[in-house]
């Protein structure tokens, strides 16, 4: 975890750097590059103390930090999932609709709210048998 740390630490620094320097030559004038990059150091910043928070309260020592760690010690249960599922598919068609409602016009939101709505609903039920199940 502490080389996680670090490497959140290095690309806040990065980030905020290329920030001033950008905002420097554009005369902190364009407003899509410089607070982007002021926005990635923060984040950056907040994942690097999160983690460091973690790493000092548990003692973790992950396989990455050790010389001797190996890939296969990571592997493991990471969660059920349903290749079968259709429902991230009516997910990712509302996120696109809703994208293009940015690009096009705000009346294009109200088409991708219901598509949305579906697709998230139906992806967390889709295990749900009810309340009487088996």
């Amino acid at each position: 975890m502490k080389t996680t740390v670090k490497t959140f630490i290095l690309l806040a620094v990065f980030c905020l750097v290329v920030g001033m320097v950008y905002g420097y030559l554009t005369g902190f004038q364009e407003l899509a590059g410089f607070p982007a990059l002021l926005a990635v150091a923060a984040m950056s910043l907040m994942l690097a103390v999160y983690l460091w928070l973690v790493d000092r309260s548990t003692g973790a020592m992950l396989p990455e930090d050790r010389e001797d760690g190996e890939i296969v010690e990571m592997s493991g249960d990471y969660g059920a999932f349903s290749p079968w599922s259709w429902w991230p598919l009516l997910l990712g068609i509302g996120c696109a609709i809703f994208v293009t409602a940015l690009a096009v016009g705000w009346w294009i939101i109200g088409l991708a709210v219901p598509v949305v709505l579906l697709g998230l609903i139906g992806l967390i039920f889709e295990h749900s048998r009810g309340e009487h199940a088996h």
